[in-house]
């Protein structure tokens, strides 16, 4: 399996104003935005941590799936939420040779925290031996920052505070992520259930 970004959240879509305000950083100068560029780096990261943790995605984009096969011929879950969209689902056999499949023979199952690509019949297009499919999808919880559930857009404002706060701390250990963040997140997590177990 393969997910690609096709499309990332516009500079315009980041809540800087609101970071600059969180952060009390002073305003009125004439180097305002002089950090503008480092705090947009820290609200990307804020964003890609808490949706690597939740999986879902929090501004609306463009994603594109590749697989060899399916896990299930009668549908198969994306790994990630909420798809508002599917945009293409294209094969391609072993020669790179591609056929784009008519959106009439699939079709796409919403839900908050599993959404699947579900056959219009009884299975999903066959992925020619040795093959693979490609999904081009949209998902997101919002089209843009004001659109966000409030405790998921607190969250990022944290985290990124936190990432710039201790931007030139070393001895963090790996996925640390301070309890505020974490507590705020929590019912967006989804469980996964996969050969028995839960992740």
């Amino acid at each position: 399996m393969m997910l690609i970004e096709e499309t990332a959240v516009l500079p315009a879509a980041l809540p800087l104003a609101e970071f600059k305000t969180h952060l009390r950083l002073g305003t009125g100068f004439t180097d305002d935005d002089i950090q503008d560029a480092l705090m947009e780096s820290f609200l990307r990261a804020g964003i890609s941590a808490i949706e690597a943790r939740t999986g879902k995605i929090l501004i609306e984009r463009s994603f594109s799936l590749t697989l060899s096969q399916w896990r299930d011929v009668s549908g198969h879950p994306f790994p990630l939420a909420p798809v508002s969209a599917i945009t293409s689902l294209r094969l391609r056999d072993r020669a790179d040779e591609e056929e784009v499949v008519d959106p009439a023979h699939y079709r796409l199952e919403a839900d908050a925290h599993r959404p699947m690509i579900r056959p219009a019949g009884a299975v999903l297009p066959v992925i020619p031996l040795g093959g693979t499919v490609e999904i081009g999808l949209v998902a997101g919880l919002a089209v843009d920052w004001a659109g966000l559930p409030a405790d998921l857009g607190q969250a990022v404002l944290l985290l990124a505070a936190h990432y710039y706060e201790n931007r030139n701390e070393t001895a963090l250990g790996g996925g640390c992520m301070p309890f505020g963040v974490t507590s705020l997140i929590e019912r967006y997590r989804t469980i996964r259930l996969f050969g028995g177990g839960a992740s």
